[in-house]
């Protein structure tokens, strides 16, 4: 009897020892005599001590902050950027046995990628084509991350620094830029108002009594202000019919 209970005792401590919590967002790998058997599903699960253990992988979404790299593009323009990756495990046994530690890993991975890319696109690509060169970057890391069993959800690129000159020539190019779009935008202008003038002139000179009664107008506008001294020229016109009126008589 003494033995019986012994051994219950034992039996039970065992099974309490071999209880392993497994959270929602967490899956177990789990080894038997040292060889892989298998992934284990979140809950209470038996691991038993000396025959079997069990490592278990977060499988949340991770960000990781990719630190400052140096990196020259096509154009022999030197300049620092830095981005953030975010991932997941879909596979917790590829992640756990196919590479040492994949959080480092990837990290490393992003950090020449992110080298390599630049080095492959001119200044002005970088700075203005900043998403596509985020997809450039993850469509390289993907193909590594697949075989450690990971997915790629995003690349994006943070910070893109630029030495002090490089800085003031952009601001230079750019105000220039302004510049030229301004004198454009004036020579457009100056076109609509002189072909607009040109129309006028000619509904003035084609259509009779216009011209008197725009030169009426003008003398109204120019009389409200007593201060003004109006000299008015008298059009050939006017003097033309009086003439011929001095011929009749």
């Amino acid at each position: 009897m003494d033995l019986f209970f012994t051994l219950l005792i034992f039996a039970v401590i065992l099974v309490i020892a071999s209880i392993r919590q497994i959270n929602q967002y967490e899956r177990g790998v789990r080894f038997t005599l040292g060889k892989f058997t298998g992934l284990v599903a979140p809950g209470w699960r038996l691991v038993f001590p000396v025959f079997q253990s069990m490592r278990k992988v977060d499988i949340r979404t991770k960000a990781v902050d990719v630190a400052d790299q140096e990196a020259i593009t096509r154009d022999n323009v030197s300049c620092k950027i830095n981005a953030v990756i975010y991932y997941r495990v879909v596979d917790a046994g590829k992640a756990f046995l196919e590479v040492e530690n994949f959080f480092y890993a990837v990290n490393q991975l992003a950090q020449t990628t992110m080298r390599n890319v630049v080095g492959q696109l001119l200044l002005d690509e970088l700075l203005s084509q900043r998403d596509q060169a985020s997809t450039r970057i993850r469509d390289i890391i993907e193909k590594d991350a697949v075989a450690w069993g990971l997915d790629i959800l995003n690349v994006e690129l943070k910070d893109i620094t630029l030495p002090d000159d490089m800085k003031r020539i952009i601001a230079k190019q750019a105000e220039a830029e302004r510049e030229r779009r301004a004198v454009i935008i004036n020579a457009e202008g100056e076109v609509i108002a002189a072909d607009n003038l040109k129309k006028a002139a000619d509904i003035l000179a084609t259509s009779t009594g216009a011209l008197h009664l725009r030169t009426l107008n003008a003398i109204n506008d120019i009389s409200s202000d007593k201060s003004n001294t109006v000299v008015f020229a008298v059009p050939l016109e006017i003097l033309r019919a009086f003439e011929k009126l001095g011929k009749k008589e």
